[in-house]
Formats: C-alpha cells, structure tokens, sequence
C-alpha cells in the first residue's frame, strides 16, 4: 500500500487543529459547553492518528493548545485540563496501541496513565482552587480531608471507563477516515 503524501498529513493536522482549537474556544466562552469542547477537540486529534499520523498530531496538540490561548483571551486556566492531560491523551494511547503488544505491558500502561491523570487532577484542584472559590462550599471540609483517597481511588475508576471509550472511539474515528482513498 501506497504511503499517503505529506501534503494529506498537513491537511489532516490542519483540519484537527483548526475544530480543536474552534471546541476549545467555544468551551472556554459558554461554560456549560466546556466540556463538549474537551471531547470534541479530542475526537479532533484522532483524525491525524488514524492514518497513523502521530507526528501531526502532535503538531495539531500544540497548535491547538496555542490557538486557543491566544482566542480565548490568555485565559490558560480553561485551558488546563486539555493541557495537562486530554489533549495528550489520544496520542498515547496510539502509542500504546501500536507497541505494546502484551498484556502485562498494557497493565503497566494503565497504571502510569491513571497516575497521570490522577496526578493531573490533583494539579487543577491546587491550581483552581482559589481561581474557582472552592473553599467557601459546604463540602469542601471533607472533599480535602480525603481528597488523595477520592482522587487516587475515583479518579481511577472514572479513568478507566474514560480510557476505554477513548480506544472505542479511536477505532471509530479509525473506520470513518478509512473511507478516505488517500
């Protein structure tokens, strides 16, 4: 099989950077979207890495990640989250995908994942927490009594679930631009 020109990477990395940083713009300006536009922008990071393309998702990560800041007014605090972890998050799972051919490994990889993301909680919870008004809540007494047993302990399980529909979802995004002949 042909290998695809260089020209179809740019303009597959352009499209994702362009819908990644348009999702996270319109998540950093309507609050109850914010979320939408973190999953959004990682759908849009899958589309380079489904013709194997990591390279230019890399490319399409920082890209979208400066596009973003600079749109959204360097408000880097709405931001965090996709920095820290999400945007990243695809792009290692292809890896893992592609190189990691035992079981063993691939629990090994679950593990270092979900510390990161529970390393990545921990670092917008000690970040956003005065941005946010957090300590004026009712709950907040005992969310930071246990907040290393929650995070470590919910923050994996919720991780779990996360990182298996991500890998669903990488298969699909895989399905629909196979159809593209290039």
């Amino acid at each position: 099989m042909k290998r695809p020109s260089k020209s179809f990477e740019i303009v597959l990395s352009a499209i994702a950077t362009a819908v990644a940083a348009l999702s996270l713009t319109m998540g950093s300006y309507v609050g109850f979207m914010m979320a939408g536009g973190y999953v959004l922008a990682v759908f849009a990071l899958m589309l380079p890495l489904s013709k194997q393309f990591w390279w230019g998702a890399l490319i399409a990560y920082a890209a979208s990640c400066i596009l973003a800041f600079l749109f959204c007014g360097f408000f880097f605090w709405a931001l965090l989250p996709f920095v820290a972890f999400f945007g990243l998050h695809p792009i290692v799972n292809f890896f893992q995908k592609k190189y990691v051919k035992k079981v063993w490994l691939h629990v090994l990889c679950f593990a270092g994942k979900a510390l990161w993301f529970c390393g990545a909680l921990l670092l917008i919870w000690f970040t956003l927490d005065g941005f946010l008004g957090f300590s004026g809540t009712t709950w907040y007494p005992f969310f930071s009594q246990y907040l290393y047993y929650i995070v470590f302990f919910g923050g994996a399980f919720i991780f779990a679930a996360y990182d298996f529909l991500i890998f669903l979802c990488q298969r699909s995004m895989d399905a629909i631009v196979r159809r593209i002949r290039r």
